[in-house]
C-alpha cells in the first residue's frame, strides 16, 4: 500500500506527521487505509493495547497509562449471552484513553507543548490525564452541567478547566473559536484518536481467541466507538485475519439521537435544525451534531448494521439491571442493555449472536446521574429486567 498520509472528505491528502487537526475545507480528517496486522504481529509481552502498534501508520514512543485489555465477561440478557467489555479498566475510567493514548502519543511525537480539548467528561479527564503523562499543558472546555466527579479529576490532572454556558455544541463551538490560541486536540476531531479507539477491534478479536463476533453493540455521541470498530475490523479483513466485519450497532438516548434519526431516515448527515433535541441522563451521549456523522454513518450501513434510539425512561432500569449483576455502569453505557429488545425485534441479533456489548465508563463518572436514578421509585424486580 502507498504510504499513510491525512485524507479530508473531499479527498485532499496531508502529510501523516505534520500536526494537523482538520482539512483545509474544514471537515474532519481519517489517516489513509491501513493494511491491518496479522496474529503474528501481536506483541504479546506488552499488557496494554500497545501489544497491537504495529497496527498504527508509524512507529512512535508511548504516552501509556497502561490501558487496553479490559476483561471480557458473560452476561446474559433478554436470553442472549452478551460478552461485555466493562472499559472503566482504563487508567482513567472510561474507554476515551484508548484514544487518549494514541492521539497524545502523537502529540509528543510531534513537538506539541500545550493544547485544548472540550468534553462533557470523560474525553476531557482521559486528555488530562495522558497530557500530564507526556509533560503537555491541557485547556479543557466543558459545559456547565458537567458532573463534579469528572471535572474534579482533570483538575487533578493539572489541567485548566473552563466551564462553558449552554448545551455540549455550545462548548464544540467555543473551543473551534479558540483553536487559534492552542493546538485542539479533540478527541472528537483529532484523526489519531480515532487510531487509538480502532484498537478495540484488535482486542476484540484476540479476546475471542482471534474471532470475530458477528455484532458490536455499542453506545454513540460523536461515535468514535463505532468508526473505531469499524477502521480496526476493516483493516484485520485486509491483512487476512477475518473473513469479514462484525455487524456494528448503534445506541443513542431518544433524547439526543441525531445519529439514529439520520439513519433511520435513510439520510446521509444529521439534522443541523438548532434545538431539536432535549437533555438526557446518558450525558456523554449529548452531541447534536457529530463531527463525523457522515463517516459513522456509512461505516454502520457498510457493515449491514443497525441503529436504536432509547427512551429516556429505559434507560434508569437498565443501569440497575446492570448493578445487580455486579456492574457499575454510567447511564451511558446502561443505553446498550436497554436497546436489545429493539435489536432482537429488528433481527439484527438472535439469541444465537455472538454479540459483544461494549460499557463505556463507569458510574463512578456520573454521580449526579447515578444518584437521581437511585432515588427513582421502582418496581419489585424492575433493577433485574430491562
Amino acid at each position: 500500500m502507498p504510504p499513510s498520509t491525512l485524507v479530508g472528505r473531499d479527498g485532499s491528502h496531508y502529510p501523516i506527521d505534520t500536526p494537523r487537526w482538520r482539512a483545509a475545507d474544514g471537515s474532519p480528517l481519517l489517516v489513509s487505509p491501513l493494511p491491518g496486522i496479522a496474529r503474528g504481529d501481536v506483541d504479546t509481552s506488552v499488557r496494554s493495547q500497545w501489544r497491537y502498534s504495529r497496527a498504527l501508520p508509524f512507529a512512535m514512543r508511548p504516552v501509556s497509562l497502561g490501558e487496553g485489555c479490559t476483561p471480557m465477561l458473560d452476561l446474559t440478557v433478554e436470553g442472549i449471552t452478551l460478552h461485555v467489555k466493562p472499559e472503566w479498566f482504563n487508567p482513567t475510567g472510561s474507554f476515551k484513553d484508548r484514544g487518549s493514548s494514541v492521539m497524545v502519543s502523537v502529540l509528543a511525537h510531534q513537538g506539541i507543548e500545550e493544547i485544548l480539548e472540550d468534553s462533557s467528561g470523560n474525553g476531557g479527564a482521559s486528555v488530562a490525564a495522558y497530557a500530564a503523562a507526556a509533560g503537555i499543558d491541557a485547556t479543557i472546555l466543558a459545559p456547565e452541567s458537567t458532573s463534579d466527579a469528572k471535572l474534579l479529576q482533570s483538575r487533578f490532572y493539572g489541567a485548566r478547566v473552563d466551564l462553558v454556558p449552554g448545551d455540549r455544541q455550545a462548548t464544540a463551538v467555543e473551543a473551534v473559536r479558540r483553536s487559534s490560541e492552542f493546538f485542539y486536540a479533540s478527541h472528537n476531531w483529532h484523526p489519531f484518536f480515532l487510531q487509538g479507539t480502532k484498537l478495540l477491534a484488535y482486542e476484540i478479536w484476540e479476546d475471542l481467541g482471534f474471532g470475530v463476533p458477528d455484532a458490536v453493540l455499542l453506545p454513540a455521541g460523536a461515535g468514535s466507538l463505532a468508526l473505531g470498530c469499524s477502521i480496526g475490523f476493516g483493516e484485520l479483513v485486509r491483512s487476512g485475519a477475518i473473513e469479514k466485519p462484525p455487524r456494528i450497532l448503534v445506541v443513542q438516548p431518544q433524547n439526543c439521537s441525531p445519529l439514529v434519526e439520520a439513519f433511520t431516515a435513510g439520510r446521509t448527515e444529521v439534522s443541523r435544525e438548532p434545538g431539536r433535541w432535549s437533555p438526557t441522563i446518558a450525558e456523554g451521549t449529548s452531541i447534536p451534531v457529530p463531527v463525523r456523522d457522515r463517516e459513522v454513518l456509512d461505516a454502520v450501513r457498510a457493515s449491514g448494521g443497525d441503529m436504536v434510539a432509547v427512551p429516556e425512561t429505559a434507560i434508569g432500569p437498565a443501569v440497575r439491571f446492570l448493578a445487580a449483576h455486579g456492574l457499575y455502569a454510567e447511564p451511558t453505557s446502561a443505553t446498550v442493555i436497554a436497546a436489545l429488545p429493539d435489536f432482537l425485534r429488528h433481527g439484527s441479533i438472535s439469541e444465537s449472536s455472538i454479540v459483544v456489548a461494549v460499557l463505556s465508563g463507569s458510574g463512578l463518572k456520573a454521580d449526579r446521574s447515578m444518584a437521581r436514578i437511585l432515588a427513582e421509585p421502582h418496581g419489585d424486580g424492575d433493577h433485574r429486567s430491562v
